[in-house]
Order: C-alpha cells, then structure tokens, then sequence
C-alpha cells in the first residue's frame, strides 16, 4: 500500500506554464479600458483573489463588459500557455494507480476549466476546486478540506503540490502535507525558506518520487 490516497494540484506555475498569457491578458485589459501597461511583478501582486475578483475591484459597473473581454483574450491566446513537459504522463500514472486526484487553484472557475481543458487534462482530476468554489482564496486551506471531506480521507494520506507560498501555508493549515514544484516558481527563493516536506525541481523529479510512494 502506498503513501497517498490523494493528492491536490496547483495549475499555474505546478502544471502549466500559463504566467505569460495571465500577464498578456491582464495587460490587454488595463490598456484597453486604463491606458495602462501593468509589469510582471505587478500582475504576480495581485494574484489570490479570483481574476472576476480582481476586475470588480479595479472596473466597478464596467466590471462584467471586462470579464468578457478578458475571458475573450485569455481563451483565443491560449496557444501561449502549455503542460510542463511530462505532466500529463505523471497525472495518467497517478489515475492508473487510483488515486483521487484534486485541483485547488486560486484562478476563477471559468480560467481553470479553460485552461485544463484545452491543455488536455481536465479528465485527470476527480475535483476541482477554484478560487470561485470558495469563501476565502489560499493560504486559506478550505479547498483542501472540502477534497478531504468529500472522499474522508486521512489527512496523513493527502499531499498538496504547488509552487507557491500560499499552498504551503493552506497545506498546513489543513494538517496534509506539501510538496513544492520550484521548475517554474515565481516566489522559488520564499518557497525554499519556507522547508516543505518534498521539493521537486523538474517533472520527473517528482514522477520518480511518486513511482516509489504510490
């Protein structure tokens, strides 16, 4: 019997290299509607609240004309963003051995099915939980407990992947472990300081470590 009978997944940064068309379709918004370009940095400050989140706040009565616009750029430029290489044969060995495998993302509903369904591996995923599922967005650990309530499963056998300070701190807060992706981590020097339980640096890093603990 393996380690894990369930494991949760980040999407951007951990599975997909989408960071590039998050800031394009940011920046398309702000000069559109603000005559404003937005840095890299900038738009990495906002993330936590969902993008519907972050568009109300800055666009008020304007807010759902926005949305639109946003969602519009984000779908039609997704050739922008891909899989990590060797992604998808990791979730299809994790399927292959039963485990019940979760999305907790801090994305909106509508970005995340977007993305997991054009990048082919929406199927792979027992649950999926977004920024929009909950009350409070990450490091609030509600997404991982609403997994961990639905299947009962043991805390002790539930590990969190991601690539980001706050799933550090929601996998703690919940009591399960955490392992964190640094490929392509924007805050990798913080998530180092920070000690998880596993640090993966490549995909097949981790893909190893999971044919010996599943």
């Amino acid at each position: 019997m393996g380690r894990y009978d369930g494991i949760i997944f980040d999407i951007d940064g951990t599975l997909t290299s989408t960071n590039e068309l998050i800031f394009a379709s940011f920046n398309h918004i702000t000069k559109k509607y603000l005559d404003k370009s937005l840095t890299n940095e900038e738009v990495v400050s906002l993330f936590g609240p969902t993008e519907d989140k972050i568009i109300e706040d800055w666009f008020g009565e304007n807010a759902e004309k926005v949305k639109r616009d946003y969602y519009s750029f984000y779908n039609d430029n997704h050739a922008m963003a891909n899989l990590y290489p060797g992604v998808k044969e990791l979730l299809q060995f994790l399927k292959e051995k039963n485990i019940l495998l979760s999305i907790y993302t801090g994305k909106g509903r509508e970005a995340s099915l977007l993305t997991l369904k054009k990048l082919e591996i929406y199927d792979c995923f027992d649950l999926i939980i977004s920024g929009s599922d909950v009350k409070d967005h990450k490091p609030s650990p509600e997404g991982i407990e609403i997994f961990l309530d639905k299947y009962s499963l043991d805390k002790e056998r539930v590990l969190m992947v991601g690539d980001a300070p706050a799933d550090i701190k929601a996998a703690r807060a919940a009591g399960v472990q955490v392992a964190s992706a640094v490929w392509d981590s924007y805050a990798r020097e913080e998530v180092l300081e920070m000690e998880s339980n596993f640090v993966f640096h490549t995909v097949e890093e981790m893909k190893t470590f999971f044919e010996k603990e599943v």
